[in-house]
């Protein structure tokens, strides 16, 4: 696995053997990232369900101020840990070991807030709604901000309050949606 485009283009990025792991394939990265990346630049980002970082890694090398990498798995965080430091970005990486609800409460108890956040949970899981839905209630998201979510088999809604979906493409079995927060003055 590589980091696909922006200053770290064609680096390694190792953790694609490590259980219950399904990274981001190259071609949905490079697709997915050709449709956000004017939303990057100085971006800070949640990459929820870390797993390999590729995700975060890729906003990283595309110009994202600050990568907050999160992963309940003790052996993902432990690859992040490493490809973090071979890349030389640990200045831009905040990584954390917990489950998913406990980081999201963390961040509404620290009133931290993103501009992007990933969302890729194992699928089957069934998060994504319940995610979503909490991301907008606990305002999560800075005004303008985005979601991508990447799925297999769940039904997401088109809109979340004020989170409407913008983007939606198919990729064999699997999804990326792309929500914004649409904030009307």
């Amino acid at each position: 696995m590589r980091v696909i485009s922006g200053y770290l283009k064609g680096r390694i990025i190792k953790g694609y053997k490590i259980i219950g792991i399904r990274p981001t394939i190259d071609r949905i990265k490079e697709s997915l990232f050709a449709m956000i990346n004017n939303q990057i630049k100085d971006a800070v980002i949640l990459d929820l369900f870390a797993g390999s970082g590729s995700l975060g890694i890729e906003a990283i090398s595309n110009g994202a101020k600050q990568v907050y990498f999160v992963d309940h798995n003790l052996e993902a965080i432990k690859n992040i840990k490493s490809n973090i430091n071979e890349l030389g970005i640990i200045d831009k990486s905040i990584i954390m070991q917990k489950d998913y609800y406990v980081a999201l409460e963390y961040f509404i108890r620290e009133k931290i807030k993103f501009d992007l956040i990933f969302l890729d949970p194992p699928y089957q899981s069934n998060y994504l709604n319940t995610i979503l839905e909490y991301i907008v209630t606990n305002n999560l998201l800075n005004d303008n901000g985005y979601v991508i979510c990447e799925f297999s088999n769940e039904a997401l809604n088109n809109e979340y309050d004020k989170l409407k979906l913008i983007k939606s493409k198919k990729y064999g079995d699997k999804k990326v949606n792309i929500y914004k927060l649409i904030i009307i003055s």
